[in-house]
């Protein structure tokens, strides 16, 4: 965690400036830690269901459901292959029923994946910022500006630079 990044982040977005000793960056902290354990048991199911889901599919191939590739297969010739058998047979109802679990089971995993992702990895909306009135000082100062930024203009040009270079300094 860059916790000068998410300074400048913070104050681009909002305005609103963070020391580095803000108790904000220990629930930054806290958020991290919450963030990684959710993503791990995430993982740990993702991978349970691959490793079922790759049971499932070597539990077919040994039961001759599927089809086993070799390599030996693709180093013969093509004349010496024997075409592949019509395939008249029909898979029967308890190996089609497999065939859809083991589908079912990988759309559910990547639905899994793809909700997971939405939300844990969704930004937090930025905070809304409403503005304070003004105090009955601030009201006075302000139109006690505006009176005075009146007069300055009805002055003469040579005063009003001076009074413009004299506000110019810090």
């Amino acid at each position: 965690m860059d916790q000068q990044k998410l300074r400048t982040l913070v104050f681009e977005k909002t305005g609103v400036r963070i020391d580095i000793d803000d108790p904000i960056f220990a629930l930054v902290a806290l958020n991290e830690a919450v963030l990684a354990e959710a993503v791990e048991r995430h993982v740990e199911l993702l991978d349970d269901a691959t490793a079922d889901l790759a049971d499932q599919v070597q539990a077919l191939q040994e039961s001759g459901s599927l089809c086993h590739f070799s390599n030996a297969a693709l180093e013969r010739p093509a004349a010496l292959v024997a075409p592949a058998p019509p395939a008249a047979n029909i898979a029967p109802p308890q190996e089609k029923r497999i065939i859809a679990i083991a589908g079912g089971a990988a759309l559910l995993c990547a639905f899994v994946v793809l909700i997971g992702q939405a939300v844990l990895l969704r930004p937090a909306p930025a905070p809304v910022l409403v503005a304070k009135e003004l105090t009955p000082e601030q009201s006075a100062a302000l139109r006690e500006a505006d009176k005075l930024a009146g007069i300055v203009a009805r002055l003469d040009a040579k005063t009003r630079a001076a009074i413009a270079a004299e506000m110019q300094k810090p």
